[in-house]
């Protein structure tokens, strides 16, 4: 039996559900995670109107929720925790990077490549499922015994030890740890050594160098909060003592247990991980960007071998500054210097970056299309972003700044209006490639502009509300008399929250009815020039391509001097 009879010979489960064939997981990916990207985002605006009316009843869905959650109808404090800690966990672990990494890299990085698949398929597939598994064990932690985690995102030790609901937390993120793993593996390994005929490293279109580095960032991290958590773990349930220290008194008791501890040995291994994590949200939305507007300006991208070069230093670096998040932690000057030079020393290949993109644009004949659009808000997003972070990176002023509304202001622009939205342009971009169907502009640009009005409209007031004293995790803002004058744009922040859901309907319309009522579109939409486009509109299963393609230039050949087209695709020969 061939293995193309095998392919026409697939169920239902094994073409849809337990597939082998990457586009069919990265679509897999893509759907889910933008399923708990709406979970996350609800979450935090229930969390949003207690901000706006602490103490008053959450209108229409209050009465809804359990009463251990929402007495009343008025949020609890214990959930307003809960709830801040799974939307941290939700919007980064189990949405924007398998957004970002598993549907996007998993679609895309194969067919850039000129490859038929992955390397290892059925490592592939076991990356989603675990990844899935991982996702509803998290959820499953709201309806257990001892509730969801309460501790933060970061899950802090010790409190992360003595509350209830981490256990849950902390067995869910090994799943979700693993699952990463195993995908930056098959990423690393595809791009090593299956690429097409011709495609040398420095051709590679720039979405794939950042995917290949972002896997090398999950390789060498998230080991290392893997360990960690398996030491909270134990601490949590076989009574250990690696965060606890000694003689720690909780309500007025001293806790039993052997101490000797280190609370800090946790921030440490958890912003080892976390710091080069922000690298892994951003990488693949800058790799989206450039594909973006490189085809929407009609020219080669700017810099194409310092962009590469930015992204590998980036990854270099993201390794060197996790200390920075630990400025007031007490460590000694001289170090808090040192990882105040370095954070400082990254900011420079994220300014070519965005340097680079900029010039792009000179003397450019633009396309103002939806995913043209969404690339170029990135820019100034990401660059107010990675602005308001150079104040943190200071020791003096992140003394001032640590755990206000300015730190959640400064890390929203960055992954949210940053990254989010480069992704939103990726899926308005690739959609026709993945389903043969277009979407519907219109909608979009009503999605685009309503967006990111309501994006800014939430995230902009958090720095005033910073360097005016408002702390961070305050259950009822209006306790502390300083925090009374800028109560009003708590207000504004809720309905502009509120309006953003709003903005999301049409999007959510539109992608699913376009997958099955779209206007069916040709093979090169774009009028692109990376291998994805060479191939169907969705490509062959398994197969991707109809013959196996050779690449006989770099990606981004456009506007070509005494060439009729404006385009020149990469395996287009002579």
């Amino acid at each position: 039996m061939t293995q193309d009879s095998r392919h026409h010979e697939e169920t239902f489960i094994s073409k849809y559900v337990f597939s082998l064939d990457h586009k069919v997981i990265g679509i897999q990916y893509m759907i889910t995670s933008l399923l708990f990207l709406l979970l996350g985002f609800s979450l935090v605006l229930l969390m949003r109107w207690q901000l706006a009316y602490p103490g008053t009843p959450i209108p229409l869905i209050g009465p809804l929720l359990p009463n251990f959650m929402a007495p009343g109808g008025v949020l609890h404090p214990v959930s307003y925790n809960t709830f801040g800690a799974m939307h941290g966990t939700i919007m980064i672990f189990l949405g924007i990077v398998p957004l970002g990494v598993g549907a996007f890299g998993n679609y895309l990085l194969p067919l850039q490549i000129g490859a038929r698949d992955m390397a290892f398929p059925r490592m592939n597939m076991m990356s989603y499922w675990v990844y899935f598994l991982g996702g509803v064990l998290m959820l499953m932690s709201f309806v257990l015994p001892g509730g969801a985690a309460q501790s933060g995102w970061t899950s802090y030790a010790p409190l992360s030890i003595i509350s209830p609901g981490q256990t849950v937390w902390l067995l869910a993120m090994t799943f979700l740890i693993t699952s990463s793993l195993l995908g930056s593996i098959n990423f690393i390994v595809t791009t090593v050594n299956l690429r097409a005929p011709g495609m040398t490293w420095f051709r590679l279109p720039i979405f794939v160098w950042a995917q290949f580095i972002t896997a090398l960032l999950l390789l060498f991290a998230f080991p290392v909060l893997q360990a960690g958590a398996i030491l909270q773990l134990l601490d949590r349930i076989a009574h250990t003592s690696f965060y606890i220290p000694k003689g720690i008194i909780v309500g007025g008791k001293l806790i039993d247990a052997a101490g000797g501890g280190s609370a800090l040995l946790w921030q440490h291994l958890f912003w080892f991980l976390a710091h080069p994590e922000v690298y892994v949200l951003l990488l693949p939305a800058m790799g989206i960007v450039a594909e973006i507007i490189t085809n929407n300006t009609r020219k080669p991208i700017f810099g194409y071998k310092e962009l590469v070069g930015a992204f590998a230093s980036i990854g270099v670096l993201s390794f060197m500054v996790w200390a920075h998040h630990m400025f007031i932690s007490g460590m000694k000057t001289s170090l808090s210097y040192l990882f105040m030079t370095t954070t400082m020393l990254i900011s420079i290949p994220s300014i070519l970056i965005l340097t680079c993109y900029l010039l792009s644009l000179r003397k450019a004949s633009i396309r103002f299309n939806v995913p043209m659009l969404f690339a170029l808000a990135f820019l100034p997003m990401f660059g107010i972003g990675g602005l308001t972070g150079l104040p943190l990176g200071f020791t003096p002023t992140d003394i001032y700044l640590h755990d206000t509304y300015y730190v959640i202001g400064h890390f929203h622009y960055v992954v949210v209006t940053g990254t989010m939205i480069a992704l939103m342009g990726g899926i308005y971009f690739w959609f026709p490639k993945m389903f043969g169907r277009k979407m519907n502009m219109k909608w979009g640009f009503i999605h685009f502009w309503g967006t990111i009005i309501t994006m800014n409209g939430i995230f902009f007031p958090m720095f005033i509300q910073g360097m005016a004293g408002v702390q961070r995790r305050l259950f009822d803002p209006t306790v502390q008399a300083h925090n009374i004058v800028v109560q009003p744009t708590n207000i504004f922040m809720t309905f502009s929250a509120i309006t953003l859901l709003l903005f999301q309907v049409p999007f959510i319309l539109n992608f699913f009815i376009s997958i099955f009522k779209g206007d069916k579109t040709e093979e090169n939409l774009w009028q692109s020039t990376t291998l994805e486009w060479a191939c169907p509109s969705p490509p062959l299963p398994h197969m991707n391509f109809a013959q196996n393609p050779t690449v006989y230039r770099g990606p981004y050949e456009y506007s070509v001097p005494g060439r009729e087209k404006d385009y020149w695709p990469q395996g287009e020969s002579e």
